[in-house]
């Protein structure tokens, strides 16, 4: 499956190109206590005119989505069957959710917002996105909360293998507002000077919540224009069989502890990880992801934006020219299963 297209919106801006910028400058300080996408990075009109009453999670989608379409440069207004749309999220609009619910216990059951109601929906940012692109393909939100990103991949997988599509849009999106931001406080240990290890494998590392989207279009077609090869495993033996040149941890502090990392940066191969750069997320896979379809097409090594390594690992230390044929993601649940997303050339 090749990734033709890449839409982001993230707490540095929005766009594949700004992604870049931040990987390539490293971390910055996030600006409160959670690495927030800035109302500015979300106010095109010329896409978000139809749908102004939307709320901030299906804005971050829709505009993902749309720019992923954009980047991969094809014209989809005669293919509008044969567009599927996967949207995964881990806790979906809840921000609005809750919204409603407070309506509820302020104003009673009859007089709390419809608006408000549909937008609760899981569904809603995937609608959303169908309506802006005029899609009649299939459209579906997955929910789960560590590996939502891999499930969507494999089921696009499927749908084009089956020919029900000839191009499938798959992204995340996860929103943080302020019941979540108060949950990560009493559950997680929050980093004080807002830095994520990555590299800390520790049993209750630190944590710095994020929230933006990101969306791949996906194809069987080939083209020199195309980011990467992507494929979803869950078996071990598989990475050991084909070593890639690079292992990206999704290690970031929201799922508790860390110490099975440890054993995959033990390998040798050059490690990295890139969750300081938008925060930690349940689906923050999709930005490392994001950032290893950039270094296959660019062939390119972006260095690791924290340098924090009290185990002397082998990490990416330098942003530098690199020879790369494939590259590992690797993340851990909460009960140290693992899974794993493969980028290659």
């Amino acid at each position: 499956m090749n990734i033709f297209g890449i839409g982001v919106v993230f707490s540095g801006g929005r766009g594949i190109n700004r992604y870049d910028d931040a990987l390539r400058h490293g971390w910055i300080k996030p600006e409160d206590s959670c690495y927030h996408v800035k109302e500015e990075s979300i106010t095109d009109k010329r896409i978000l005119g139809g749908i102004r009453r939307a709320d901030r999670f299906s804005k971050m989608a829709v505009l993902a989505a749309s720019d992923a379409v954009v980047d991969s440069g094809i014209n989809l207004n005669k293919k509008k069957s044969s567009l599927g749309i996967i949207v995964s999220t881990a806790f979906g609009p809840h921000v609005t959710t809750f919204r409603f619910l407070d309506d509820m216990l302020e104003y009673g059951d009859r007089n709390a917002s419809p608006t408000l109601f549909s937008h609760s929906v899981h569904n809603a940012a995937a609608s959303y996105i169908t309506s802006v692109l005029d899609s009649r393909g299939p459209t579906i939100t997955l929910t789960q909360f560590e590996f939502s990103f891999h499930q969507a991949l494999i089921l696009a997988r499927a749908w084009l293998y089956e020919e029900r599509c000839e191009y499938v849009l798959v992204g995340s999106v996860d929103e943080c507002g302020t019941v979540m931001e108060y949950i990560c406080r009493q559950k997680l240990r929050i980093a004080g000077d807002g830095r994520i290890k990555p590299f800390d494998f520790s049993k209750t590392p630190v944590a710095v919540p994020g929230e933006g989207s990101v969306f791949f279009l996906t194809t069987l077609k080939k083209s020199h224009k195309k980011y990467c090869k992507v494929a979803v495993s869950l078996n071990d033996k598989e990475i050991e069989k084909n070593r890639p040149d690079m292992l990206i941890l999704d290690a970031d502090g929201i799922a508790g502890d860390e110490k099975e990392y440890q054993k995959a940066a033990e390998s040798g191969v050059c490690i990295s990880g890139y969750s300081p750069i938008f925060g930690s997320m349940m689906t923050g896979t999709s930005f490392n992801c994001t950032a290893a379809a950039l270094m296959l097409k660019k062939q390119i090594h972006y260095a690791c934006p924290i340098s924090h390594n009290p185990y002397n690992i082998n990490i990416c230390r330098k942003t530098e020219p690199a020879q790369i044929q494939g590259i590992n993601c690797i993340r851990y649940n909460c009960g140290r299963e693992k899974a794993m997303i493969r980028l290659k050339q």
